[in-house]
């Protein structure tokens, strides 16, 4: 996949941010304000607690924000029909999008045919809306970051997704590239994780990285002044 070159302007910034928020205190009025955030902004989707799917549907309504949830998360070991339930309610609810983790217990163990299962199970369930995979780089081998793209791929996924931002480190630039390499065009890679400021951002977009998730996408865009368009290359080399 070639690196992105040009100049990105702020609108263009927002259509690759999933604002997230998936923290276990989380409260109906961060719901709301994550929502309202990104309506206001025009991101590409929110990404949200499985609970709170109905809320942002309802908020985000007719904006052309998609509102994305996550299925066994954060672990992903739970067993292969929870997560099609899970996929399945949060679909009824309104999601747009889920972000699924991968059973990495599975994969580390060589059980790939249960990680594909696993995946084919939600894409069922999702009927027809993108499923993105998070492989947990964290704990990856580059070896198993291989397979673990190569099931995704193989089982229906529309992305596959670094991290949950919930493992002991969240997206790099080296994994981003990696797994831009291995998946075909027309599959997705989001980096998640860590990722605070525009910086960080831009460089996964030069990387490859067609999606990003982070609870800071208010911070990001707003370093970019209304009407301001920024080089990547030249903000990656500050």
């Amino acid at each position: 996949m070639e690196p992105y070159h040009h100049r990105i302007s702020r609108k263009e910034l927002a259509s690759f941010i999933e604002h997230t928020l998936l923290g276990a205190d989380v409260k109906d009025s961060d719901i709301e304000r994550v929502c309202e955030d990104a309506v206001r902004f025009n991101f590409v989707a929110v990404c949200i607690p499985p609970f709170y799917t109905s809320l942002a549907s309802r908020i985000v309504k007719n904006s052309g924000v998609k509102v994305c949830t996550v299925v066994g998360f954060p672990f992903g070991h739970n067993f292969p029909e929870s997560k099609s339930f899970e996929a399945a309610r949060a679909v009824e609810n309104g999601a747009d999008e889920l972000d699924m983790v991968i059973n990495i217990t599975a994969l580390k163990s060589g059980d790939f045919a249960s990680v594909c299962k696993d995946i084919e199970g939600v894409v069922s369930a999702a009927k027809g809306r993108k499923v993105k995979v998070i492989i947990e780089t964290c704990y990856l081998s580059r070896k198993e970051k291989i397979k673990a793209c190569e099931c995704a791929v193989k089982s229906g996924a529309a992305f596959v997704k670094t991290s949950t931002g919930f493992g002991t480190s969240g997206a790099s630039i080296e994994d981003v590239r990696l797994m831009c390499r291995l998946v075909p065009e027309g599959v997705g890679v989001k980096a998640a994780g860590g990722i605070k400021d525009l910086k960080t951002a831009l460089a996964m977009i030069e990387a490859g990285a067609k999606r990003i998730g982070t609870s800071a996408g208010v911070e990001l865009i707003s370093e970019i002044r209304e009407g301001e368009e920024v080089k990547i290359n030249e903000t990656l080399n500050d």
